[in-house]
């Protein structure tokens, strides 16, 4: 998993449509832009110029092998996953608002997510009603504590990650979260 620490990159993903973008390519895997403009309801002439900028910053590539004329233009994700950590930035203001930005877009769309599917009719039938779940707990831990109870995290949902498609899976977003808070 790529680890951004360039200011310039991670305001790249902090746009709430180059971070719809990203999702998408990560969900769906390679698109066009016209696709990509169906899916976030976007017009296509904007989501090409947020391709780009997401290209030039080397989150995306184009995958011109996909391509079954010169009229099609095809973009991918060389990984799914990126990361960045707030203390990559602390000497640099523009980086530090850079990441703020990127953090609260993540809070935003992962609350989005969430809000759309308590409010979906699936969210009430079988068989996702009975697998959905939502844990949290107040834990007492110290700093590497905490670090490593994430990195276990994310060890469980890199084991998931890149199944391939069968009929009964779809894309199922998992969140993840912990950091020091009084009740």
């Amino acid at each position: 998993m790529p680890q951004i620490r360039d200011a310039a990159v991670l305001k790249a993903v902090a746009h709430p449509v180059r971070r719809r973008l990203l999702d998408v390519l990560r969900v769906d895997g390679p698109s066009m832009p016209s696709v990509l403009a169906r899916c976030t309801g976007q017009a296509v002439a904007n989501v090409s110029h947020h391709l780009r900028v997401l290209a030039e910053a080397g989150l995306i590539e184009e995958a011109p092998d996909l391509a079954r004329n010169r009229k099609e233009h095809w973009w991918r994700m060389p990984d799914r996953s990126i990361s960045w950590s707030v203390a990559d930035f602390g000497d640099d203001a523009a980086g530090l608002a850079a990441a703020d930005a990127a953090l609260a877009l993540d809070l935003q769309r992962q609350v989005e997510l969430v809000s759309t599917w308590l409010g979906s009719p699936a969210s009430r039938e079988e068989p996702w009603t009975g697998a959905a779940f939502s844990t949290d707990g107040f834990l007492r831990l110290s700093p590497a504590e905490l670090a490593a109870l994430g990195a276990e995290i994310q060890q469980v949902i890199d084991r998931y990650a890149g199944r391939p498609e069968a009929p009964d899976r779809e894309p199922v977003f998992v969140i993840g979260r912990g950091f020091p808070a009084r009740p």
